[in-house]
């Protein structure tokens, strides 16, 4: 042991992140700690600082690509915890743990009989990091429910509560986005409801459901519906690595997707104020890469914008592939794709 100035108990050194990713890419960290409590993330962070470490914040590893190991402090949170606040007839906020895991936090909600998150169901990833990117499926964003966010402001060193403006929200994005480094979410509030109503027009879920949708149709229905559809074309992390989407829906102005059309009459859009948001998923199929594979990675055969790690490959593998993929669309379509996961080390 070469650094144990205030050494914490809880800190270890040299661990393995390969079954900490839901890539499943190996990797390790140099320094490594759980974190159960605010006082064991503060001690974390006291210690990173005294002995000049780099810190990574680590919640499911369901969004990121490790490129390489990590020089650094791994500080996993698993500070979980539910409670209900201000309940009344209509609604009640629930208040979750930066470490909960977020899919059964959903049907957590979802068997109380409250509505809001149930078309967020089976993501994967835990409550502290589903505000970063703002999760969104099926019609719903986390941002649409989203009371407030409690989290360590590394700049001024406090515990600050952000509202849902201040969080800064968009497609995918967020302030704690913009602003990496400067947060570590603790706590984040959702505001349920009883009698909103449920968001069924997104056409894979409306079709699952068909005939099944009636006035007597509950969020644990809608979950479950949107659990089948997303085992249906996407692939288990746990048995098929990988990280869920790869790539955003790029957003392109009107009269770029008017040029679209004209050159690919069966491109798909979907309008939004001013612009268009592209399906990611058919451009990439149109360029031929779905079911693709190469001796370690590849990308999914029900769904272009999963790639898969299924051969024990590396990050900077599938990161290579990332790029062929986005080099592709970019000449045959002239759309650029971002990168959903974070990318780290290497």
């Amino acid at each position: 042991m070469s650094q144990r100035t205030g050494f914490p108990m809880k800190l270890k050194e040299n661990v393995g992140l390969s079954a900490l990713n839901t890539l499943g890419v190996c990797a390790a960290a140099r320094f490594y700690m759980d974190v159960d409590s605010l006082d064991d993330l503060r001690g974390a962070l006291a210690w990173a600082e005294a002995n000049g470490q780099k810190i990574l914040v680590l919640g499911g590893g369901s969004n990121l690509v490790f490129a390489g190991d990590f020089d650094g402090l791994v500080i996993r949170m698993r500070m979980a915890s539910r409670r209900w606040e201000q309940v009344d007839g209509t609604g009640a906020t629930l208040v979750l743990g930066a470490g909960e895991n977020w899919h059964q936090a959903v049907l957590y909600a979802a068997r109380a009989g409250y509505r809001g998150v149930e078309n967020l169901a089976l993501i994967p990833g835990t409550a502290g990091a589903a505000p970063v990117q703002n999760i969104g499926a099926y019609g719903v964003e986390l941002c649409d429910t989203l009371l407030s966010v409690t989290a360590l402001d590394l700049e001024s060193g406090e515990l600050v509560k952000l509202d849902n403006a201040e969080c800064g929200f968009a497609y995918r994005d967020s302030v704690f986005k913009q602003s990496p480094g400067r947060y570590i979410i603790t706590e984040i509030r959702l505001r349920l409801s009883r009698d909103k109503p449920l968001q069924l027009g997104y056409r894979d879920l409306e079709e699952y459901l068909g005939e099944a949708v009636s006035p007597d149709l509950d969020a644990l229905a809608v979950a479950e519906a949107v659990m089948a559809v997303r085992r249906r074309k996407l692939p288990d992390p746990e048995i098929i690595p990988n990280v869920g989407s790869f790539f955003k829906n790029p957003v392109v102005p009107e009269e770029k997707f008017t040029e679209l059309k004209s050159a690919h009459p069966d491109v798909v859009g979907y309008p939004q104020v001013d612009s268009v948001k592209l399906a990611a998923a058919w451009l990439i199929d149109q360029c031929g890469w779905k079911g693709y594979r190469n001796l370690r990675v590849g990308v999914h055969n029900r769904q272009a914008l999963v790639l898969i790690n299924h051969s024990g490959g590396t990050g900077q593998d599938v990161l290579e592939l990332a790029s062929d993929i986005r080099q592709s669309v970019q000449k045959r379509f002239g759309v650029n794709l971002d990168m959903e996961p974070g990318i780290v080390g290497g």
